[in-house]
C-alpha cells in the first residue's frame, strides 16, 4: 500500500472528467483503467461520482447497498492515509462504457457549472495526515448513514450523499471551504438520519411499520 497524497490539481475537474469520458468511448472499461484515467485524485473523484445518484430526494431500493461499499473503502483509505489493496477481480471488472461515459459527461457538466467556486484554499483542511483522519472518518460516517435501512424516506440518502460529494470534491480539489460545507452537511445528515433511526428503535416496532408511520407523518406535514 502507498500513501495517499493530496496535491494541488493540475487540471480542473471538469476537464479531467470530460477527457476521461472521451477516453472510454466505444470500448469496455475497467475500474483500474477508470481510476488511472481520472488521475491521482481518482479515488475521491470516483467517490463523488458514486454519490451523485443519491442527489435525488428518494433513491432506488438497494442502490446504497450496491454503491456504499466502494465509497466505504475510499473513506477507510483516506482515514488510514493508504491506498487500500483491491483484488484484481474488482479492479479488472468490466464496466459498461456507455453508462460510464454518460455519468462522466453529466458530472463534468455539473462540475463545469460550479468549479469556478472550487479552488485550492484553506489547505490546512486537506493537506496533512492528521486532518485526513478526520475527513476520512466523516466520509465513513456519511456512508454508514447513507446505507441506513430507511428506504423511500425523503432525503435519508440525499443528505449523506451531499456530504460525501462535498468532502470528496473538497479534498480532491484541495478546497478547504468546500470541506467545511461537507462538515456542515455531515452534521445535518447525522442529526436527520440518526434521529430517524432513533425513532425507529424507540417505536419498538418492526422497521416496516415504523417507516410506514414516518411516511404518513411526512405526507401529513406536507414534506412529501
Amino acid at each position: 500500500m502507498t500513501a495517499v497524497q493530496f496535491r494541488n490539481p493540475e487540471r480542473r475537474l471538469s476537464i479531467a472528467l470530460a477527457a476521461t469520458a472521451e477516453a472510454v468511448k466505444g470500448h469496455v472499461v475497467t475500474l483500474r483503467e477508470l481510476l488511472a484515467l481520472i488521475g491521482e485524485q481518482g479515488l475521491l473523484v470516483f467517490c463523488a461520482i458514486l454519490a451523485a445518484p443519491f442527489l435525488l430526494p428518494i433513491s432506488l431500493p438497494f442502490m446504497s447497498a450496491a454503491l456504499g461499499p466502494p465509497m466505504m473503502l475510499i473513506g477507510i483509505a483516506v482515514t488510514l492515509n493508504r491506498v487500500p489493496w483491491l483484488p484484481d477481480r474488482l479492479l479488472d471488472r468490466a464496466l459498461p462504457a456507455e453508462t460510464v461515459q454518460h455519468v462522466l459527461t453529466r458530472v463534468a457538466g455539473w462540475a463545469e457549472r460550479v468549479e469556478h467556486l472550487i479552488r485550492p484554499r484553506m489547505l490546512g483542511l486537506t493537506g496533512s495526515a492528521g486532518i485526513n483522519v478526520l475527513n476520512g472518518a466523516l466520509l465513513v460516517l456519511c456512508v454508514l448513514l447513507l446505507m441506513a435501512p430507511l428506504p423511500l424516506v425523503p432525503f435519508a440518502n440525499t443528505l449523506p450523499g451531499v456530504a460525501i460529494m462535498l468532502l470528496a470534491l473538497g479534498m480532491a480539489e484541495r478546497d478547504g471551504a468546500v470541506v467545511l460545507f461537507g462538515y456542515l452537511a455531515a452534521a445535518v445528515s447525522t442529526v436527520y438520519v440518526g434521529g430517524l433511526m432513533a425513532l425507529v428503535i424507540y417505536a419498538g416496532m418492526n422497521a416496516g411499520a415504523a417507516l410506514e408511520t414516518l411516511r404518513r407523518w411526512l405526507e401529513q406535514s406536507g414534506i412529501t
